[in-house]
């Protein structure tokens, strides 16, 4: 999955990348609010996490403007913990609000549920037959027992669970799954799903060439 992380305090910027990048996440940051609402734009994302006191244009700008244009699952941080603000993020379009100083683990937990959400999912155990996919953990079992997925792995098929049923192209996957800092070579995508597919079904995912991939089970 592909964040995007908008906080102008450089320290917070930079631990949030770091630990959303331990997670297995593709991260992209800003700064201010032109650069966010540049980023927020141009990019579709699976979730961004914007703060609201930003310089340039604060984070009730750019939620403003980007709900005109798209529906990203946004996560508002603030300093501030009044009822007026936080049903101003709510009725503005934020899908959730989180006051500043916060526990990670808990910023995870309501990243993952406004991810699973805006795919409609409700639980965060995935289940594909004999397949299990636990968003919470990143961990897969086949039949009760564990399969080992590198980070890669991982993510491209959690994101075509999320989107069962759907045609995925190979430039979504990228688009969601790459920061802007990475550049993967062309046939990356095709050996990470040869490899998924050796790991736990030979048809658990389909090809449809020159199209893209689908998990149709």
């Amino acid at each position: 999955m592909r964040l995007l992380i908008v906080e102008d305090e450089p320290r917070l910027l930079k631990t949030l990348e770091k630990a959303f990048r331990e997670q297995g996440y593709a991260v992209d940051a800003a700064a201010d609010g032109e650069e966010g609402w540049y980023k927020a734009s141009n990019i579709d994302y699976d979730a961004i996490i914007l703060d609201v006191m930003l310089p340039a244009m604060d984070g009730w700008q750019i939620l403003s403007k980007l709900r005109a244009i798209k529906s990203t699952p946004v996560l508002m941080l603030t300093a501030r913990d009044t009822s007026p603000d936080r049903v101003k993020g709510l009725d503005g379009g934020a899908d959730d609000y989180l006051v500043k100083p916060f526990d990670l683990p808990e910023l995870f937990a309501r990243v993952r549920s406004i991810i699973r959400r805006n795919a409609g999912q409700a639980m965060p155990v995935l289940h594909i037959d004999e397949i299990c996919i636990d968003t919470r953990a990143r961990e897969v079992t086949f039949s009760g027992s564990p399969v080992a997925l590198t980070s890669r792995e991982y993510s491209i098929l959690e994101y075509l669970a999320l989107h069962r049923g759907k045609l995925v192209t190979r430039t979504e996957i990228h688009d969601h799954l790459f920061d802007e800092n990475e550049d993967t070579l062309s046939n990356l995508i095709d050996v990470h799903i040869f490899s998924i597919r050796k790991k736990l079904r030979s048809d658990l995912i389909t090809t449809r060439r020159g199209q893209g991939y689908i998990i149709e089970l």
